[in-house]
């Protein structure tokens, strides 16, 4: 991770907040169960079908799905159909079932060789949709008005010069229709355009899409910048994005029994208890919505330019999502025990899936070996504590890797491996392996976070022997090099100081003098209780007595009007939880809850599930455990890093600052499902993020707050 730094001189830092005792009281777990989880499947036409895929139908209780050339129908899950001319734009269902599709000029009936072409007057204009309103009665919206055959062609004289997008017929046998000069209405045989009397100014006569409500007698339009209802009981609504409307305009409207689904040409919008926004690769195969299918209660089909999109609620446990998690780390993200992110040679294929070497193998490897120590201290279960042993074993390696004592390397690669771009790599004297240098605070972190808690609830026997002598070398290794992790040429890294004459006294280390003051209180806190070394008591006393670090950490969480950055809040809610887990100094047990709980109130707005964990557990009391548990549900299963787009809605006004890095924020998070992949330390803000689907996350970010919390309680019944 990479840190800008504060290069002016600040202010000293003046605390108003008080102290929030805590009660020691229990806090109540929550019972977890069922839940639905959405998953987004591509379903697979016939190689013969050409894209894009214009409508999709439930006709005689079949799948049928149009697209350029032809009509396929899916039938017990298989395809059946065949080509059938070509360049379709446009299709309905007639009355019998049968699907009639339309090119720019001309209607035809799947399966029929006769085919219709518009009149003489209207040759010139493009078919834009089709809508039986009787058996012997089509009504063909085009660019240039509305057109009735009935066996001969009429014009209807109000759409003259019109833009028909859609048309829908009601429960009295009233045609709607949608178009870009008016919303025209025939009641009782008389056509009105309701833009000259009724219709808002604001709509600026412009509709694209028609739909019938929860009953037939509502009818759902999409306009430029809402989606509207005019009833049939005259509770009609409108809603745009100050309601929650995420983008338009609507150009597609479907009704099902537990939503509303809206389509646009930038994603897909469900409207249910709250919006839900579907856009990029994650969630469909192109971000233009052609058509929607609720299939049943809990799938629903998307038509898209390039396929189809399957999003289908699937009922799951918090456990059975975990395993899946954990399969996925077994097959694409175990490097050497290492565990990290994976690269994709071609986008979305995890068939090209390539695991490498990362700046932070040490940390991300942590967060999954404390997940694997509280799953096992759980549930018992040999596979984890498999795993954990496994996880702990790469971490050591880094520090015996090195040939430095107690000082681990960032990451390790086999001599003929790419090393990637940069970094400070050594040859190992065997000239078998490369070990990265450099080692940053945030491998400590990590290391000094995950040995503990293997210590305590997985490691037995020789084990615990070994991990207390690795904890060993490392705080050693710091304490006697003045609280400094000092590299092979001598020299400190970049980011690994928390000595006090930088801490405290230098200025290009204001900005980490609360977060590092934490940092190596804990680490010393972790060491006394895994050694028993007095010398790491000794030194602990030393920097809370003469060097004031209990103090430094109170304000360590730095916000606006100063820097704001992300990434060290992994950096700072790690070591908190392991000081509050092993200090029992009384005296300073006060100021430390001050700064968790000065923290927890900056971080309550991101619904981040393990900083509400963690602030939980120091605080003793519910900060937000049901956002929490809410956040691990809403955490998408593809975990590929597709990119994600939101900088253009309407529902997430836009932060007048920038971010850290001058990019475009929102002023409240971005929702889980609908942001790229995080590993709980970006900016959840930021609205447009990824890498085109060129890489996958190995998902321990989820496995760790999931397991803490069932680990201290808070979760159960899974």
């Amino acid at each position: 991770m990479k840190r800008i730094k504060l290069i002016l001189i600040l202010p000293v830092l003046i605390l108003l907040s008080r102290v929030i005792p805590t009660t020691g009281q229990v806090i109540p777990g929550i019972k977890t169960g069922n839940y639905l989880q959405e998953i987004k499947t591509e379903i697979e036409l016939p190689k013969q079908a050409t894209p894009p895929i214009l409508k999709l139908f439930m006709a005689n209780n079949q799948i049928a799905a149009v697209t350029a050339n032809g009509v396929y129908r899916n039938i017990n899950n298989k395809w059946a159909g065949d080509t059938f001319g070509s360049g379709w734009r446009s299709a309905t269902l007639d009355f019998k079932g049968k699907v009639w599709l339309a090119s720019a000029h001309t209607i035809q009936q799947e399966g029929v060789t006769h085919q219709l072409d518009l009149p003489e007057y209207a040759k010139n204009d493009t078919i834009l949709c089709l809508q039986w309103e009787n058996e012997k009665i089509l009504q063909v919206g085009t660019t240039k008005g509305l057109l009735t055959y009935d066996g001969n062609w009429n014009v209807v004289p109000i759409s003259a010069g019109k833009r028909v997008n859609s048309i829908l017929k009601d429960s009295k046998e009233d045609l709607w229709v949608a178009t870009n000069d008016g919303l025209l209405r025939r009641m009782d045989g008389k056509w009105v355009n309701l833009d000259d009397d009724l219709m808002a100014y604001g709509l600026k006569r412009t509709y694209f899409a028609l739909e019938s409500g929860t009953t037939k007698a509502d009818i759902l339009f999409g306009g430029l910048f809402s989606v509207g209802c005019i009833a049939g009981n005259g509770n009609h609504w409108l809603l745009r994005g100050s309601d929650g409307l995420p983008y338009g305009p609507v150009i597609t409207i479907r009704n099902s029994k537990n939503a509303m689904w809206f389509g646009t040409d930038r994603g897909l919008i469900k409207k249910d208890d709250s919006w839900h926004y579907y856009n990029g690769k994650r969630w469909l195969s192109d971000n233009r919505v052609n058509d929607i299918l609720p299939v049943d209660e809990h799938t629903t089909w998307i038509a898209t330019p390039k396929g189809i999109s399957q999003i289908q609620q699937v009922a799951m446990t918090l456990a059975q999502k975990a395993a899946t998690f954990e399969e996925r780390i077994k097959l694409r993200h175990d490097r050497y025990g290492m565990v990290s992110g994976s690269r994709l040679l071609s986008p979305g294929d995890l068939s090209t899936s390539k695991t490498g070497t990362d700046d932070n193998d040490g940390l991300w490897t942590s967060i999954y070996l404390a997940a694997e120590c509280y799953r096992f201290a759980v549930t018992k279960d040999p596979e984890a504590k498999k795993n954990a042993i496994k996880a702990y074993e790469a971490m050591e390696r880094l520090e015996t890797i090195t040939g430095i004592p107690g000082f681990p390397a960032r990451s390790l690669v086999a001599a003929d491996e790419s090393t990637g771009q940069g970094g400070e790599w050594h040859l190992t004297p065997d000239k078998k392996w490369k070990w990265k240098g450099d080692t940053s605070s945030d491998e400590i972190v990590g290391h000094m976070f995950a040995y503990p808690l293997f210590y305590d609830l997985v490691a037995e026997g020789a084990m615990k022997e070994r991990v207390k002598d690795l904890v060993q070398r490392i705080m050693s290794h710091i304490v006697d090099h003045n609280f400094q992790l000092v590299d092979l040429d001598g020299k400190a890294t970049r980011w690994a100081v928390w000595t006090p004459d930088s801490i405290n006294f230098s200025n290009n280390w204001w900005y980490e003098r609360g977060i590092n003051s934490m940092q190596i209180l804990a680490f010393l806190k972790a060491a006394v209780h895994v050694t028993g070394d007095q010398k790491f008591e000794k030194a602990y006393q030393t920097l809370t007595q003469k060097h004031h670090y209990a103090e430094n950490m109170v304000p360590q969480k730095m916000y606006g009007p100063f820097d704001i950055n992300h990434s060290d809040d992994e950096l700072a809610f790690l070591p908190n939880y392991t000081l509050l887990r092993y200090a029992n100094d009384p005296k300073l047990l006060p100021t430390y809850l001050k700064s968790t709980q000065r923290s927890w109130k900056v971080e309550q707005p991101d619904r981040i599930p393990l900083w509400n964990i963690i602030s939980s557990v120091a605080l003793k009391k519910d900060c937000d455990l049901k956002i929490a548990l809410e956040e691990l549900q809403l955490i998408p299963m593809d975990l590929i890093t597709w990119r994600m787009e939101n900088s253009h809605r309407w529902d997430l006004p836009q932060d007048q600052l920038s971010d850290r890095f001058g990019k475009a924020q929102a002023i409240r998070p971005i929702p889980t499902p609908e942001r790229g992949i995080s590993k709980w330390n970006s900016n959840t803000y930021i609205y447009d993020s990824g890498s085109d689907g060129y890489g996958e996350d190995d998902g321990a970010y989820f496995l760790l707050p999931y397991w803490m919390g069932r680990y201290h309680g808070y979760f159960i019944g899974d």
